[in-house]
């Protein structure tokens, strides 16, 4: 049977931020995700991807597990607590191929709310390297996701998706300055300074916004982001006080519960005499609880509330798509070069080493019934015998392996393992 790869995962195209985020993984849960997959026997090789816009999980299963994506997708919702109803129509899932192309695409940034973001090729990176280091690849996804860097560099090269990226933190600001206009007059608190929270303070700076406040848990990020733009860093135990100040808050906090509650938000807006407040909450899972957008003079914003903005995007990229799409083919095809190349040689070993157990039980059935051979009759029948399986084994993978047409070649790999019944041989 050949190498399957695998995906099941969902994102901001089949559902809202709300789902999202019971769905998203810590760097930890990513680990222990991947620890459990292979523990139970659903995976031999493992990734998880999770950023604000998606979760999926890749995987390669072992050969005995003939309905893995739904293993897969059963671990999933259960690793989260979830009951399967919950995720009903938000899931995909695609084997082999659709794989392959769905994860260049991804990196390429064609998935993405914003066409050609430049953050998703970094967290792509990132999770490949985190996989990586925790030894939960092998050489399948290895080779599948060092393309995918490939393909993401190579489109920001030679398009015009990557000479002019657009990111997460520019469609806030841009979302910001359609509610104020321009920002000269105006004071922000950013909460993270990751890479999103980083983007955003140097956009604001780029902006000339008159007051900048960055918060972080660590303090020392904070500080050393602040001077190299010259913004304020607030301290997080001094948070709920900071939020008298700003006109606006943008946050970007990897947290699995809420940094700003209703109730630190009603202490924060008597505080400000309910001077209006613009909350830009770019977590997944989300920054601000729900409910506090119900508070008089709270403005809340999300993820999904960048449409427009997502929109004037795509009209802007469209022409670029087909250059892109033409090297996510290119890298597609050498990827499936490459895992036909080792399906036949796998198949090869295989063949051979059926082939000579066949030419032992034939030649001790044969040379039993005539003891007059001498040793080096035997011998030497024994090398014709290996001289002829290599002329039987070497003609049809010749024909094989310059098969120019890839699906073919697959096929033809799995016609010659029931043809000969390899399968068969491992039972």
């Amino acid at each position: 049977m050949a190498v399957q790869i695998v995906l099941v995962g969902l994102s901001h195209r089949t559902a809202p931020v709300e789902l999202r985020e019971r769905v998203a993984f810590s760097a930890e849960q990513a680990r222990r995700a991947a620890a459990e997959l292979r523990a139970q026997g659903i995976l031999e090789e493992t990734l998880v991807l999770s950023t604000c816009n998606r979760s999926e999980l890749y995987g390669v299963p072992p050969e005995h597990n003939a309905d893995s994506l739904t293993s897969l997708e059963r671990f999933l919702v259960s690793f989260h607590g979830l009951d399967h109803a919950t995720l009903n129509g938000s899931l995909y899932r695609h084997r082999d191929a659709e794989v392959v192309r769905h994860v260049f695409r991804v990196s390429a940034g064609l998935d993405s709310m914003l066409l050609g973001e430049a953050e998703i090729l970094g967290q792509l990176r990132d999770a490949y390297q985190a996989a990586l280091d925790f030894g939960a690849t092998g050489p399948v996804l290895n080779r599948m996701f060092q393309a995918a860097l490939e393909v993401g560099k190579r489109v920001r090269s030679e398009t015009e998706i990557g000479t002019r990226p657009v990111s997460v933190a520019f469609a806030g600001v841009k979302l910001a300055e359609q509610i104020f206009g321009k920002l000269k007059n105006r004071s922000a608190l950013i909460l993270g300074a990751g890479s999103v929270g980083e983007q955003v303070v140097e956009r604001l700076r780029d902006r000339e916004i008159a007051r900048l406040l960055v918060a972080n848990r660590s303090r020392e990020r904070a500080l050393e982001l602040a001077s190299r733009w010259g913004a304020e860093a607030v301290e997080w135990s001094g948070l709920e006080e900071a939020l008298r100040v700003p006109d606006m808050v943008v946050s970007s906090v990897s947290a699995e519960e809420p940094v700003l509650t209703r109730s630190i938000l009603e202490r924060a807006m008597q505080a400000r005499e309910n001077r209006a407040l613009f909350l830009i909450d770019l977590g997944v899972p989300r920054n601000v609880a729900q409910d506090a957008a119900e508070l008089y003079n709270i403005y809340l914003y999300n993820v999904d509330d960048l449409s427009g903005i997502v929109e004037q995007n795509k009209r802007a990229r469209a022409g670029e798509i087909p250059r892109v799409e033409a090297i996510i083919d290119e890298h597609v095809a050498k990827f499936e070069a490459w895992q036909a190349g080792v399906e036949l040689s796998v198949v090869l070993r295989e063949l051979r080493e059926k082939l000579a157990r066949d030419r032992d039980a034939f030649l001790h059935k044969r040379l039993d019934g005539a003891p007059d051979l001498s040793a080096a009759e035997r011998e030497r029948l024994v090398r014709v015998a290996d001289e002829l399986i290599e002329q039987l084994v070497l003609a049809p993978v010749d024909r094989l392996r310059n098969h120019r047409d890839l699906r073919r070649k697959l096929a033809d790999l799995e016609a010659v393992r029931n043809l000969f019944g390899l399968d068969r041989d491992k039972t």
